[in-house]
């Protein structure tokens, strides 16, 4: 009977050990399966979040817009999406800080439909196209409205169609909706395989980036408000120390190792065409998480061009992001 009543105590003592629980965290993404999240996928995959401490609950909504409407409202703590929306929260007095930029470039390619393509010499022969972009306010729209002002047109001078961030953006390619579009990877390396289009601006790399922007520019980050951070520091650094390390094991794996990771419904049917684009799009990624020099701004200067509450504000990049959890985690490595 003693034996057994310490076997008993024993148990209860190891579900009541200091670190085994959990604490609640809700992510919000915009299109998780696509290529531009996937540091996302990788770490929740790899059971980094659970290691840290985490019990993480992610919600894939429609866009990035809908990722910070759940982070201002209240229904996640942590987004995941571009850099460019945390200086047009401050701009609108509702901040959010990136914490890790996981996108050393911003992974967004312009393409014309394969049947239209003769008619682009330049951005200025956008006007009047219908242009897919996930949707109207994302960071593929701030790009091809940037390209647009940036050669004489006003931003509005072409139609901005929602088409998603997964198949959907493709069907609208195949059913001849939309003149050109705006889209990251896989759907970029299937619908150019398939030669319904053809790229004419690629921010997958440094050299695109820089003909697109003038410069540096970050692309994905994980966001959160000021009073969430504020008030849950620990957190905080366990989701950055778990992102961090994703980063760490997506820069030492091959496209092929990365894309047995995932779900089979990532690759749209088509495994081949899958691994390829995450070869294109593996250089666009941070291997450690820390924030490019000059990359912000950058962000800042290519926002004041075409957004008006953006050039209308006094914004404090300082502000826009904070580096001190992924320093720490570094440090810890």
């Amino acid at each position: 009977m003693k034996r057994l009543i310490g076997m008993v105590l024993a148990l209860a003592c190891s579900f009541a050990a200091p670190g085994l629980a959990q604490e609640k965290v809700r992510f919000a993404v915009g299109g998780k399966s696509a290529v531009f999240y996937l540091p996302l996928s990788v770490t929740e995959r790899l059971g980094y979040f659970k290691d840290a401490g985490l019990d993480v609950e992610i919600a894939d909504v429609a866009s990035g817009g809908r990722t910070l409407q759940s982070i201002i409202g209240g229904s996640a703590e942590i987004g995941i999406g571009t850099f460019d929306h945390t200086i047009q929260m401050q701009a609108k007095n509702q901040p959010v800080v990136a914490l890790v930029q996981y996108g050393r470039y911003p992974g967004f390619v312009l393409a014309m439909m394969a049947g239209k393509a003769d008619r682009y010499k330049s951005p200025a022969d956008l006007k009047g196209l219908k242009i897919g972009v996930t949707s109207p306010g994302s960071s593929t729209h701030f790009m091809a409205a940037y390209m647009m002002v940036r050669n004489g047109l006003k931003a509005d001078d072409a139609s901005f169609i929602g088409t998603g961030t997964t198949s959907t953006a493709v069907a609208a390619a195949r059913r001849a909706e939309i003149d050109a579009i705006v889209s990251s990877d896989p759907m970029m390396t299937l619908m150019e395989t398939d030669k319904l289009v053809k790229v004419v601006a690629d921010t997958r790399t440094a050299e695109g980036t820089r003909a697109v922007y003038g410069g540096p520019y970050p692309g994905g980050v994980i966001y959160a408000t000021p009073a969430y951070i504020e008030k849950n520091p620990q957190a905080v650094q366990k989701v950055v120390e778990a992102f961090v390390r994703g980063l760490r094991w997506l820069a030492s794996h091959s496209a092929e190792g990365i894309a047995r990771l995932m779900p089979e419904e990532y690759a749209l049917g088509n495994l081949p065409i899958y691994i390829r684009a995450l070869s294109v799009s593996k250089p666009m990624y941070s291997p450690d998480g820390h924030f490019e020099p000059g990359a912000v701004e950058t962000a800042h200067a290519v926002l004041k061009v075409f957004d008006p509450a953006v050039a209308g504000a006094t914004i404090d990049l300082g502000k826009t992001y904070n580096d001190s959890f992924v320093k720490k985690a570094l440090a810890g490595k």
